[in-house]
C-alpha cells in the first residue's frame, strides 16, 4: 500500500476486511482512510455479525423446542435427526437476520454528519429501529430460555406433573363406571352360577351320606336313588346353565380386559403423551417470565441495544475522509453517466425553500435531439410542399383543360 509523508498507510488485516464487510463499507475506499474510519467500521461489522451467530443459536434452540421431540421436562430426549434439523435452521436463521442487519445499517446514511441526532434524522430512522427492535426480541427470548433452562425445566416438571396426575384422575373415573358395570354383570351370572353349583354339593354330599349310612341304612335303596337323580338333574342345571351364559360370560370378560387395556394405555401412554406435549415454546416463555421477568427484561434490553445500536452510532457519526471519498466517486459516477444534482432556492407558500434538482443530461441531450430533428423534418416538409405547388400551378397555367372535367348527369363542375 502506497504512503504519504504525512500519513503512513498500513495493511488490513483479513478479519478486518471481512468485518467491514460485513458493515456494508467499501473496502477500496477503507484502505486509503485513516484508522479512525477503519476501526468504527470494523467495529459496526462485528456488531453486526454477532447479533448474526447469536441469532443461529437462538433460532436453533427456538425450532428445537417448538418442533422437537417432546418429553418430561429435563429427561434426555436429543434426537440426531432434530439436531441437524435444528443446526440446519438456526444457520438459515441467522443468516437471515445478518443479512437484514447488514442491509439496515449499510442503508443508514450518516444524515448531517454531526454527532447531534436531530428529529429529522431520528424520523427517517423509524422504520429501520422498529425492524432492529423486533429481530432484538425475537433473538433474546430463545437465549434467554436456553440461559435459565434448569430452572425452567424443574417448574414445567411440576406442571406436567400436576397435569399427568389429573388426566390419570380423570381416566381412572371415567373407566370405573364402565368396568364397575360390567363386573357386575360378571359378578351376577357367577354368583348365580354359585348357587347353583352349591346346590348341586349340597345333593352330591347328600347322596355320599346316604350311601355311606350316615343319613339312614348304608346301600343303594330307594332314597339313595332318589338322591342319584337330584344330584344329576342339579348337575345339568349347572352344564345348561353354562351352555346358556357361556357367549354372554366370554363377551363381558373381553370387554373388561379390553377397558382395563384402553385405561392402561391412556395411563401409560395417551396422558403422558399430553403431560409431554406441555414442554412448548409458549409454556417455557411463560414459566420464564413468572420466575425470571427482570433478567428477560435486561437481556432483551441487551439485544436491543445491539440491534439498535449501530444504526443511532451512524446517526452520531462524524463524516471521515472515508465518506468524502465514498461521496466524491459517487458523485463522480453520476457525472460520469450524465446526471447532475442542483440546489435551488424557490419561494413557496411557506417561504423561501431549498429544493433539490436532477438533471439528468443524456435525457435532456436526447430530447433536444429530437426536437431539432422534427423542427428540421418540418422545415424540409414545408418546403417539398411549395416546390410541389408551383409545380403544379405552372402545369395548370400550361393546360387547364387536363384539370376540368364537365358531369354529363348533373352538369356540374368537377
Amino acid at each position: 500500500m502506497a504512503s504519504t509523508d504525512m500519513y503512513p498507510f498500513q495493511s488490513a488485516h483479513w478479519i478486518t476486511r471481512k468485518l467491514w464487510w460485513c458493515a456494508g463499507a467499501d473496502e477500496y475506499f477503507l484502505m486509503k482512510s485513516p484508522k479512525q474510519d477503519r476501526v468504527k467500521y470494523a467495529g459496526i461489522g462485528g456488531i453486526v455479525f454477532s447479533t448474526g451467530v447469536l441469532a443461529a443459536f437462538a433460532g436453533g434452540f427456538a425450532f428445537n423446542t417448538a418442533f422437537g421431540p417432546k418429553g418430561m421436562a429435563g429427561d434426555d430426549i436429543a434426537s440426531l435427526e432434530w439436531t441437524i434439523g435444528s443446526i440446519l435452521f438456526g444457520l438459515c436463521w441467522g443468516l437471515l437476520i445478518f443479512n437484514l442487519d447488514r442491509f439496515i445499517v449499510s442503508s443508514t446514511g450518516k444524515g448531517d454528519g454531526t454527532d447531534k441526532i436531530t428529529l429529522k434524522e431520528f424520523g427517517q430512522a423509524i422504520p429501520r429501529l422498529l425492524i432492529a427492535l423486533i429481530l432484538g426480541i425475537t433473538i433474546s427470548k430463545p437465549l434467554e430460555l436456553k440461559i435459565i433452562e434448569t430452572e425452567i425445566n424443574v417448574e414445567l416438571r411440576k406442571t406436567q406433573q400436576e397435569k399427568l396426575d389429573e388426566f390419570n384422575k380423570n381416566t381412572y373415573a371415567k373407566f370405573k363406571d364402565q368396568i364397575a358395570l360390567l363386573d357386575a354383570d360378571i359378578s351376577k351370572i357367577e354368583g348365580e352360577r354359585d348357587v347353583l353349583v352349591q346346590r348341586q354339593k349340597a345333593a352330591e354330599q347328600e347322596y355320599i351320606d346316604q350311601m355311606q349310612g350316615r343319613s339312614g341304612a348304608a346301600g343303594f335303596g330307594p332314597r339313595a336313588k332318589q338322591l342319584e337323580i337330584l344330584k344329576d338333574e342339579k348337575q345339568k342345571e349347572i352344564a345348561d346353565y353354562d351352555a346358556k351364559h357361556q357367549t354372554e360370560l366370554q363377551s363381558l370378560k373381553s370387554q373388561r380386559e379390553k377397558k382395563m387395556a384402553d385405561q392402561e394405555n391412556e395411563l401409560n401412554v395417551v396422558n403422558k403423551k399430553q403431560a409431554e406435549n406441555l414442554d412448548g415454546l409458549l409454556e417455557r416463555i411463560s414459566i420464564a417470565e413468572e420466575i425470571g421477568f427482570w433478567l428477560g427484561i435486561a437481556l432483551m434490553c441487551v439485544f436491543l441495544s445491539i440491534e439498535m445500536g449501530p444504526i443511532f452510532f451512524k446517526m452520531m457519526m462524524n463524516k471521515g475522509p472515508y465518506d468524502y471519498m465514498v461521496e466524491n466517486f459517487n458523485y463522480r459516477m453520476q457525472v460520469k453517466n450524465g446526471i447532475v444534482k442542483e440546489e435551488r432556492i424557490f419561494e413557496g407558500e411557506k417561504g423561501m425553500m431549498l429544493m433539490e434538482k436532477v438533471n439528468y443530461l443524456e435525457v435532456e441531450n436526447d430530447h433536444k435531439e429530437k426536437v431539432e430533428k422534427l423542427k428540421a423534418q418540418d422545415a424540409l416538409s414545408k418546403k417539398v410542399v411549395g416546390i410541389w405547388s408551383s409545380a403544379k400551378m405552372k402545369e395548370v397555367d400550361a393546360d387547364p383543360l387536363k384539370f376540368y372535367k364537365e358531369s354529363n348527369d348533373n352538369n356540374t363542375q368537377a
